[in-house]
């Protein structure tokens, strides 16, 4: 290896020179040291300011033993400071894996923003990866004083239906997007729902819809919450078929509403209905469903 700040055999300084060239894995790359040394506490800051050692090719290219074709929107980065990836870009793992190498921290920042963005449908997923849900729904009666006037209050009686669900899923990706699309409505507003596994396997719900014949009052000093799933909701902005997609969120108000959800989000990545109880004819009034990826 030769030191990009000493002298060589002759007695010339090896140290570089704009423009630089790089071998990135094959792939020839042509850039300043200015880009190269926007992070300075990179891997590649630390490379091209001396710090490191460097091995160059016969042709006299530092060469720099990583994917090169990858390493392409690396180099993009320290340009614009902007990651741009290209319509259904399926290398995100991989770019993750090299930023990481270089330790580039802005970009592996950016890089797991866009990652929670993307469709798991782009992520992958295994195939073989087991989705079981098991759902249950309990009414209880809730007895209520409602006041009438200064002194004078009426015992009140109304029913809840309080569901449940505990969903387990090998496919990790697969419960963080449900934690993302799904929304608890409390009185200090929505909230996402977090799974009880720590291993973010497991997702467990539990929700109440309000009744009309029980107050907001009431409702919230049971700490009873209601459950919302956000769906893209598409407008037309302009005449020329501009289209914008903004998230609209709609309340789950019984058990077949989730399984509906449930079911159009699972399918939608690739997993296909295995076993319902207890009549897989009725799914969406079903007690427990096991899908499987494939």
């Amino acid at each position: 290896m030769l030191n990009l700040n000493s002298p060589d055999s002759d007695g010339n300084s090896n140290s570089l020179r704009d423009p630089v060239s790089l071998n990135v894995g094959g792939e020839i790359y042509t850039t300043t040291l200015d880009t190269l040394t926007r992070c300075r506490d990179s891997m590649l800051g630390a490379m091209f300011t001396g710090q490191i050692p460097a091995l160059r090719d016969r042709w006299g290219n530092i060469f720099i033993d990583r994917d090169g074709k990858v390493f392409r929107y690396i180099l993009n980065y320290l340009r614009s400071s902007s990651l741009d990836l290209p319509d259904a870009f399926a290398e995100l793992t991989l770019l993750r894996r090299e930023a990481d190498f270089f330790q580039i921290r802005p970009l592996l920042e950016e890089i797991r923003r866009c990652e929670v963005s993307m469709p798991l449908s782009l992520r992958g997923g295994p195939l073989g990866a087991m989705l079981m849900v098991d759902v249950d729904c309990k009414v209880r009666v809730l007895h209520f004083n409602l006041r009438q006037g200064p002194e004078n209050y009426e015992l009140h009686t109304c029913s809840v239906r309080v569901f449940t669900v505990d969903l387990f899923c090998t496919w990790r990706a697969f419960v963080a997007m449900l934690c993302e699309r799904l929304s608890y409505q409390t009185s200090q507003g929505l909230r996402s729902p977090h799974p009880c596994n720590p291993r973010l396997n497991r997702l467990k719900l539990e929700w109440v819809p309000r009744p009309e014949e029980l107050p907001q009052d009431q409702y919230d000093k049971q700490r009873y919450q209601g459950l919302t799933v956000s769906e893209p909701e598409v407008t037309q902005l302009h005449s020329d078929d501009i289209m914008n997609t903004r998230q609209s969120p709609h309340e789950i108000r019984d058990m077949q509403g989730f399984v509906e959800e449930l079911l159009t989000v699972s399918l939608a990545e690739g997993f296909r209905v295995d076993s319902v109880t207890p009549d897989p004819k009725d799914i969406l009034n079903c007690s427990s469903l096991q899908l499987v990826k494939g």
